[in-house]
């Protein structure tokens, strides 16, 4: 499936149905008076956030949305049948925004939520409503209120409890398929990774959801390479795991005050999250390297080193031993006699309701 993380709409709600000018007409009954009814309400825009899904793919092939307008009024004072809402279903995790792209309107985080970002109109008066004591056979009505129309933006940010960063080719991608079952795409060249990955990490008896994030080079806040845009992935995320390549990179301190550089540059707290730092590609050098460089990063601020080998698995369980205690209980998903517990059922996507 490809991945498209943003997608510009138009929504239209459905307008109210008009109101209806009729009068009694039976046999004994002379005057029998108005009894237009009043038209039905229009449909309203009603966004949904579903399980399962992590790409906005299929609003690039359906970008209108309309909801269906009420039906009018009509005689014996019957009331217009209402149109239909239309429910727009989009990934847990997106954010529908004004035109403008800074104005959040909603933010769908859980499975199951639903908002109403546009009203259906009202449905217009039927005649018998405008009967006065002074007008006993009024033949007006109203015609219905329209509904509402805007343009929109929907953008994803996927919903992940740890982040995985790095420059280009730091092994991310190989870390990633160790610790999950994603299968994600691995090459000795840089940007390997061209879209977010998802994964779940089963540790000890527990589960939590990582983030691989395409690598990061200097000035990807400010929009070089293609970094930018998949920052805002990992701003839900509770702690990151920073991959350094120790096999490559001559200076790990300079690779660690790029990537920190840009998780500041680009704002919205990425800075302030937990990070743990690990050194990569362990398997191909020394041990007095790995025990230099530690050093060397511990001295430059970092809070915790883990030396580890994305391809070998060796040092990566004392890594997610770690990234387990920023997570609260509450997160992760427990795993009693080793079976995963299902937490809810998968529907089948469409993008309307």
């Amino acid at each position: 499936m490809h991945f498209l993380d943003q997608a510009k709409i138009f929504i239209r709600s459905g307008a109210g149905g008009p109101g209806a000018v009729s009068f009694r007409r039976e046999k004994y009954l002379q005057y029998g008076g108005p009894d237009g009814g009043n038209g039905g309400k229009g449909g309203d825009i009603v966004f949904e956030a579903v399980a399962g899904l992590n790409t906005l793919i299929d609003f690039r092939y359906t970008q209108h949305f309309k909801a269906r307008r009420g039906m009018g009024g009509a005689g014996k004072n019957r009331t217009g049948a209402g149109g239909d809402d239309l429910v727009i279903k989009v990934p847990v995790g997106t954010q529908v925004l004004d035109d403008d792209r800074e104005t959040v309107l909603l933010d769908l985080v859980e499975a199951g939520q639903r908002e109403v970002l546009l009203r259906g109109g009202d449905g217009g008066r039927g005649n018998l409503s405008y009967k006065t004591s002074t007008n006993r056979a009024p033949r007006q009505c109203g015609p219905g209120w329209p509904g509402q129309e805007m343009y929109v933006w929907l953008r994803l940010k996927l919903l992940a409890d740890a982040g995985l960063v790095g420059l280009p080719n730091a092994g991310k991608s190989t870390f990633i398929n160790q610790v999950t079952n994603t299968k994600a795409k691995v090459g000795a060249y840089a940007f390997t990774t061209t879209r977010p990955q998802l994964g779940v990490v089963s540790h000890r008896s527990r589960e939590f959801v990582l983030a691989d994030i395409p690598g990061l080079i200097e000035g990807a806040a400010e929009g070089a390479g293609i970094g930018d845009r998949f920052l805002g992935h990992i701003e839900r995320c509770r702690v990151l795991i920073h991959l350094i390549d120790i096999h490559s990179e001559t200076d790990p301190v300079e690779a660690m005050r790029i990537v920190e550089g840009e998780l500041e540059a680009y704002g919205a707290g990425l800075d302030e999250k937990p990070r743990l730092v690990a050194l990569n590609k362990i398997d191909l050098v020394d041990k007095e390297l790995i025990q230099a460089f530690r050093e060397e990063l511990l001295a430059a601020g970092a809070d915790e080193v883990f030396p580890i080998s994305g391809a070998t698995g060796r040092g990566i369980e004392a890594l997610l031993d770690a990234v387990l205690d920023y997570l609260p209980a509450a997160t992760v998903t427990e795993r009693p006699d080793g079976e995963v517990e299902e937490e809810e059922d998968r529907k089948p996507w469409s993008p309307i309701g």
